[in-house]
């Protein structure tokens, strides 16, 4: 019996991050298993746009050469995440007449429906990443799944495209493939990041998550089992380093390593530096909140904010977060077993583990998974991945 064992890949602002993990046999069930990790400094990149290919290349390739080294695997294919300021989720309507004489609804009508919202949505030097289905209305009235083979005589459709910037995917592609590595798919980072750090309670109920990147925040919105919404923010957590430094005249290094809860030698006041970070991350979760109003969402997601990211590790946050967001918070623990029942707590890594857990799906389930080669043919198909 041939190996499962996917790979994800991970290139963040700041890190790049490689895993391998293999399907094995537990307890008469199969278990994903951690068996390579790999972690490089990022290079070329700035807020999630790659600005220097061949620097992105060179950084990938130490990576990997790290996960191939641990894992005794030689990688060949991946799963790679896509991130960014340049990724964007855009809500779209529309609306079609059934073509058929008896109503029935077909196929047809359902292509026709998201051609008119991709007419609709302003996709100009955008690439489509994902679309998600997110409410169907016969005749005015919501259908609760897939309205194929109902009847009725207008189809209406809201829908949830996730999209970044077309040149940006084409560098990241290019940059990926010059590395020597084939990409099976491309996936929003904060979408790959939901598989292993939310449960399904959680995203049915109503949540947020939010990742703290160096240089960008991140966030989904789940309701009724499905992100409804998606937003990447120009800010991070290197940007709370760069105001320690700042506030205490400190070196960068120093204050990345305060930030963390680290001792150094130098001397600072507890309280001002409470303040610094303060006031930052308050300006990190008024930007969550305001767009959760746009989506009449805040202070309304019964399973609150999940943080992850490097600056999820920053002391008091889920306080803050609870303050600013009037929301339950908690910081991402994954949901992914590393060879033995014991979660792993640090969320840095949800990324490339969410790309490998989407790797190693079935046959059948690989066919859910959106494809940017293929979107027309499976958009149905997407919604259904988030009910396993």
């Amino acid at each position: 019996m041939l190996k499962k064992i996917a790979v994800g890949i991970d290139i963040g602002t700041y890190q790049v991050k490689v895993v391998v993990v293999e399907l094995v046999k537990s307890d008469n069930k199969y278990v994903p298993k951690i068996i390579g990790r790999g972690l490089y400094r990022s290079k070329g990149l700035r807020r999630g746009y790659i600005i220097n290919k061949s620097e992105v290349t060179r950084s990938v390739i130490q990576a990997v050469r790290q996960a191939e080294k641990n894992s005794g695997f030689k990688i060949k294919k991946s799963f790679v995440s896509i991130g960014g300021t340049g990724l964007e989720g855009l809500h779209s309507k529309s609306a079609t007449i059934i073509t058929r004489a008896d109503t029935e609804i077909t196929d047809i009508d359902i292509k026709n429906t998201l051609t008119e919202s991709e007419n609709n949505a302003s996709l100009l030097n955008k690439k489509i990443i994902h679309t998600i289905p997110l409410e169907y209305k016969i005749d005015n009235k919501r259908v609760l799944g897939d309205p194929l083979g109902m009847r009725g005589e207008k189809l209406k459709l809201e829908i949830l495209f996730i999209t970044c910037l077309e040149q940006h995917l084409r560098d990241l592609v290019q940059a990926v493939e010059e590395a020597g590595i084939e990409i099976e798919d491309v996936t929003a980072s904060p979408i790959a990041g939901s598989f292993v750090t939310l449960t399904k309670s959680q995203k049915i109920a109503g949540c947020v998550l939010a990742n703290l990147g160096a240089e960008t925040v991140s966030i989904v919105v789940f309701e009724n089992n499905i992100p409804i919404s998606l937003e990447v923010f120009p800010i991070g957590s290197s940007d709370v380093t760069n105001d320690i430094a700042l506030g205490l005249q400190i070196s960068l290094e120093e204050a990345e390593k305060i930030k963390h809860g680290v001792m150094t030698s130098t001397v600072y006041s507890q309280k001002e530096l409470e303040e610094i970070v303060t006031i930052r991350l308050e300006s990190i979760f008024k930007l969550i909140d305001a767009h959760l109003k746009k989506l009449g969402r805040n202070e309304l997601l019964p399973a609150g904010i999940v943080i992850s990211g490097g600056g999820s590790g920053i002391a008091t946050i889920n306080d803050l977060a609870k303050a600013s967001l009037k929301l339950p918070a908690r910081v991402a623990y994954l949901q992914f077993l590393n060879g033995s029942n014991n979660q792993i707590q640090d969320s840095t890594w949800a990324v490339a583990y969410g790309l490998c857990l989407m790797g190693l799906t079935t046959a059948e389930n690989q066919n859910i998974i959106q494809s940017a080669r293929a979107l027309k043919n499976q958009f149905k198909k997407w919604v259904k991945q988030f009910f396993v």
